[in-house]
């Protein structure tokens, strides 16, 4: 079994590439050859090959014999508990419909560091400390005291499954191209400065900022150090908003190999299990995605939703079963935007394989002048939509419109990937007085919680 030795401090990207970053310091901070500065506004900026620090009065706070030759400005915090850092314009939700920018606030050290862009900001802060915020970014910080616990114990051991390379898969993306089959999976993307970045594409981390009350803090303390393993490893969990009533196998989102605790599992209760398995066959998932079977997950109540999402995710209300409309030329644009191909006018979608939760791993798009089958679930959601599907698993009806057009109605199901926890339904689970335990043992098969540190 692995052991750490002390807990780890990682390293994660905030704002990158920005041209100048506004920092805000609250309390005291150092720098790496001991000069002190107060809070204040600052601005770090490029200033040839490497950077450089603008104080509260305007006035540059290093002076050339004591600029960074690498291209590097580190501040580290004179009480790491007192003291934070304000960040202006981080982009979260990067590429998806709710991408924005927003102010944060981060505790631990801050370090820039000088890009072909412009500048990179990374905290690096204890994983703990990293954690309170994680849970309380992807879901809220006012869920119940289990999903928050179970959150706590399925994000440290992501995390530190990157950390120790006992992940099954790879980091970055993998790419299967022969003839008319296009099919890509994206892994974690290999990062050259820090360990995580603080988006989706990691796991989000929006500092303290979200981190409301104690829960979140508390959920952390409950659980420190505490990992889910198999086979004397480490478990690289997965999660995603809400499975839409069935979870999914690794290898339909990422590689193609078998990782057993991240295996299929209906979202509910076991006397419950709907008859109309597997999802796999067209006509079984076709009748799952246009119902709304019973499942954790499948929950309208908008009380819950404001007391376990955050702010922008409430924004979403229809991630159980939803339906997006394209007539062909739109689709045809936005094709061709995403995959860089010329299909012409689009004719058809048709599902070549499905998963287990009736998420698509190969579509066969159709144009007038080619057909190519794409992959795997994310590829599909990036090509069909100018920013992402809510998910591949989806039914494709082809219609009239009132001028005798045709168009393209996606009925569909479920939010993310769907693999391992369902963030909605463990919430549910919680809400129902289910124990984090349990919540754990239902989406992670076989896994054991053990404690490294």
């Amino acid at each position: 079994m692995i052991r750490i030795e002390k807990e780890p401090v990682i390293r994660v990207g905030l704002a990158a590439d920005a041209g100048a970053v506004h920092v805000r310091l609250k309390g005291a901070f150092q720098s790496v050859d001991g000069e002190r500065l107060n809070g204040g506004d600052y601005i770090i900026e490029p200033h040839n090959n490497c950077l450089r620090l603008v104080g509260p009065s305007g006035s540059v706070d290093r002076n050339e014999s004591t600029a960074p030759v690498a291209g590097r400005i580190r501040l580290s915090p004179a009480d790491v508990a007192d003291c934070t850092f304000t960040v202006e314009g981080v982009t979260i939700g990067v590429d998806f419909h709710w991408q924005r920018q927003e102010t944060l606030s981060f505790q631990g050290s801050i370090e820039a560091v000088r890009t072909e862009g412009g500048v990179q900001v990374i905290n690096e802060i204890p994983v703990e400390s990293y954690l309170a915020s994680v849970i309380s970014s992807e879901m809220s910080a006012s869920c119940p005291g289990a999903l928050l616990r179970a959150h706590a114990i399925v994000s440290r051991s992501w995390l530190l499954a990157q950390l120790t390379k006992n992940a099954s898969p790879e980091p970055g993306p993998g790419t299967s191209e022969a003839g008319d089959r296009l099919i890509r999976w994206y892994g974690r993307e290999s990062h050259k400065d820090f360990d995580v970045c603080a988006d989706d594409h990691c796991q989000r981390y929006q500092g303290i900022t979200k981190a409301v009350g104690t829960a979140a803090f508390d959920a952390v303390r409950a659980t420190r150090g505490e990992v889910l393993v198999y086979d004397d490893n480490i478990c690289d969990a997965r999660y995603s908003k809400c499975c839409g009533g069935m979870t999914e196998r690794y290898s339909a989102a990422w590689d193609d190999i078998d990782v057993p605790y991240l295996s299929p599992i209906y979202d509910g209760a076991s006397q419950l299990v709907p008859d109309w398995l597997p999802l796999t066959t067209e006509a079984n998932a076709e009748r799952w995605i246009r119902s709304s079977p019973a499942a954790y997950c499948n929950t309208r109540s908008e009380e819950l939703f404001s007391r376990i999402l955050t702010g922008f995710d409430q924004e979403t209300v229809d991630f159980y079963r939803w339906e997006v409309a394209h007539d062909p030329e739109d689709l045809t644009d936005i094709l061709n935007e995403k995959l860089g191909i010329d299909f012409g006018r689009i004719v058809d979608l048709i599902p070549v394989e499905r998963g287990e939760s009736g998420r698509i791993i190969a579509l066969k798009i159709t144009g007038e002048k080619r057909s190519l089958t794409i992959g795997k679930e994310l590829e599909i959601r990036r090509a069909l939509s100018r920013s992402h599907l809510y998910s591949s698993a989806f039914v494709v009806r082809k219609e009239k419109t009132g001028a005798g057009n045709d168009r393209f109605r996606l009925i569909g199901a479920g939010w993310g990937h769907g693999v391992g926890l369902c963030q909605i339904g463990a919430a549910v689970m919680a809400d129902s007085g289910i124990g984090n335990s349990d919540i754990l043992s239902h989406y992670f098969k076989g896994a054991a919680t053990v404690n490294i540190y």
